[in-house]
């Protein structure tokens, strides 16, 4: 990390307050900038009535803070960025040599460590845009024992394994170490791996604060955090606890925050914890993606499941959206005994489930995967053409999160929408904020404009049964061989461990 850059942004902000860095002339100086007072990073409670009590949800964005210190330009392949050599040749390796628009506008920036308010829809490649700083900047530092240098806060746990995927090549390459830390997963293995030491945790709330509860990690040697999805951590009552963490990490650190949508959930954030932010949209939050085609099906009430089977009966894969754990595990359940591969995805099913689900329909061992919202961010499958909204989300920001499992990257895809006659009207209204003009179609089972938009076609009807891959049972079969123990310590560890899973 360039230390004399540090230094200098630490300097820097003592000479304007006339105090310590980021003190309570700081934070009042700060506020005025973006024309509202804020307090410090100290952790005072804000003038609504404290951040203990979850924000009401706000519809629209907030007026983005203008940039006082120009931005450097945008580069056009990442060789003309500095960074170590060992991280472009990692890039290299992985075919990646040309920045999305993103990547190019901010990496110069966050290089120079500059703070960064990002926005990009889905699929803009937002990750390597804070994960190439990052690591860039941590490269050749080494953390001591339950303190990393950096910290990147997810809202979900299936976001956290994405972008840990996606870094885990690029850290190997400039020898970082780089944990997850999630619920639902043993407490026990990432206490474990922070008190080894490990320079990067890319983590939820909830388990994070555990982990410093039990006085397993600490965050006041962290120089660089990252907020993934910050709008999506409010809206899920995450930020008194996400507040709690950014006032423990270094004060003159630097701070990107990026996102698909920016709402007024998220100027709390933004005000408070980022100085002097190079503001970059790559396009506005309720922009349509160019390559998605948006379809609303209308549907009778007595049509819509086998509507819903015969499109989930398509040659390919197809990710299908409701509202709740019951009915995805109920249509789950339907599927397969119609002759579908389908899997469930929700918040009841363990990590471990979760993660192999995920797997499998990646792999197209599933064709299907049935899921709440949990999945509609933080989930990346490649070449996924279809999505389909069962359940139509009641709102926008759900809408184009959900659609934006497909047409990523610059691929093709297209977002189905089932309406029933008495829920018209309310979709028309959430097309028309989220900035979609949808192409509506009446559609009934079996019919040629259902298969030629979708490629719904007759189930089989021979019910099957989806197993964990021959390979797979057979490295669970010999990882309990090698590590059975006495059966009371086994039910010890079960009762710990499920307390601290509901904790995340």
């Amino acid at each position: 990390m360039n230390r004399t850059r540090t230094n200098d942004r630490s300097s820097r902000t003592r000479s304007r307050t006339g105090g310590p860095a980021f003190g309570a002339a700081a934070g009042s100086e700060r506020g005025s900038r973006f024309g509202s007072s804020t307090p410090s990073r100290s952790g005072s409670p804000i003038r609504s009535g404290g951040y203990g009590r979850r924000p009401a949800a706000v519809q629209g964005e907030f007026a983005l803070p203008k940039t006082i210190t120009a931005a450097l330009p945008a580069v056009e392949v990442f060789a003309d960025l500095a960074m170590p050599a060992a991280l472009l040749a990692a890039l290299g390796a992985q075919g990646v040599a040309v920045p999305f628009p993103i990547q190019g506008a901010t990496l110069p920036n966050t290089l120079a460590g500059r703070d960064v308010l990002g926005r990009g829809r889905t699929g803009s490649g937002k990750t390597l845009a804070f994960g190439l700083a990052l690591l860039a900047r941590t490269a050749g530092l080494r953390a001591e024992p339950r303190q990393p240098l950096a910290l990147v806060l997810v809202p979900t746990r299936e976001l956290a394994q994405q972008v840990t995927d996606a870094l885990t090549p690029y850290a190997r390459a400039v020898k970082l170490r780089l944990t997850t830390v999630v619920g639902g997963m043993s407490i026990g293995k990432q206490a474990a791996a922070l008190r080894g030491g490990t320079e990067i945790v890319v983590a939820t709330p909830g388990r994070l604060k555990d982990l410093i509860d039990r006085g397993d990690c600490r965050l006041n040697q962290v120089a660089i955090t990252v907020l993934d999805e910050a709008d999506q951590m409010a809206d899920m009552g995450f930020m008194p606890q996400v507040t709690a963490l950014l006032d423990q990490v270094r004060p003159e650190g630097q701070r990107m925050l990026f996102s698909a949508t920016l709402d007024r959930n998220v100027d709390l954030l933004v005000r408070r914890y980022l100085t002097d932010p190079v503001v970059h949209s790559v396009d506005p939050s309720a922009g349509a993606v160019t390559t998605m085609e948006h379809h609303v099906l209308h549907v009778h009430g007595s049509d819509k499941h086998r509507t819903t089977t015969e499109i989930a009966a398509r040659e390919g894969r197809v990710m299908m959206f409701l509202d709740t754990k019951h009915a995805v595990d109920r249509l789950t359940q339907d599927l397969l005994n119609s002759g579908v591969r389908a899997a469930a995805l929700h918040g009841g099913k363990s990590q471990p489930q979760r993660t192999r689900t995920l797997a499998q329909f990646k792999t197209g061992h599933v064709t299907v995967l049935v899921a709440t919202n949990v999945a509609a961010r933080g989930i990346h499958v490649d070449n996924l053409d279809l999505v389909v909204n069962v359940d139509p989300p009641t709102d926008p920001k759900d809408y184009l999160h959900r659609g934006g499992r497909t047409a990523r990257a610059g691929e093709s895809g297209s977002v189905v929408t089932l309406v029933t006659p008495n829920q018209r009207r309310d979709m028309t209204r959430l097309m028309q904020a989220a900035g979609i003009t949808p192409q509506a179609t009446q559609v009934r089972p079996g019919e040629e404009a259902l298969n030629r938009i979708t490629g719904a076609q007759a189930p089989s009807g021979i019910p099957v049964t989806v197993t964990a891959p021959a390979v797979e049972r057979g490295k669970r079969i010999a990882a309990s061989r090698g590590r059975r123990r006495p059966a009371s310590t086994a039910r010890r560890v079960s009762v710990r461990q499920s307390a601290f899973d509901a904790a995340a």
